[in-house]
């Protein structure tokens, strides 16, 4: 009987050990996210101020709101589908994040670090990060390869 209690204990400990090491991942998670972002803004820009608060309120210590003249010009330089251009532009390591696209993709793209240029998610939809209203359908998020071409990255 106490071998048949020590096996079942042994189980336990194996199944609890499996679980805690599969939730551990790269150590990244929401609660978590601390990567640099630069968030670049045209002047007349209300919502990326918000965009910039999303981040700031995950716990991100490490974003940093820049205001420039021209955003075209930034655009310009990662290579940003025109399909994608928006107010403001992301900018973390080497990737860009094009629009109001949520935390929970670009926490995949640095979990996965995929070979492309970066992702988007077009227009301002009603409930995305930085916009007002209630979510409305899934959030659709491109992934922009070097090429300019795109791919659908995930659906939130």
């Amino acid at each position: 009987m106490k071998r048949k209690a020590l096996y079942f204990a042994f189980g336990i400990a194996v199944v609890f050990v499996v679980v805690l090491l599969a939730g551990s991942g790269s150590g990244k998670s929401l609660e978590n996210f601390d990567e640099k972002m630069s968030i670049y803004k045209s002047s007349s820009c209300g919502c990326c101020e918000v965009y910039f608060q999303y981040f700031k309120g995950k716990g991100n210590s490490n974003v940093n709101l820049v205001t420039i003249a021209d955003n075209k010009k930034i655009m310009e330089e990662y290579g940003i589908p025109g399909f994608l251009e928006s107010c403001h532009t992301t900018i973390v390591g080497d990737y860009f994040v094009e629009g109001h696209v949520p935390l929970e993709a670009i926490e995949k793209m640095l979990i996965e670090n995929p070979d492309i240029a970066g992702i988007g998610m077009p227009g301002m939809p009603s409930g995305s990060p930085g916009m007002p209203g209630a979510k409305k359908g899934d959030f659709v998020i491109y992934g922009v390869n070097h090429d300019g071409s795109l791919f659908e990255f995930m659906r939130i």
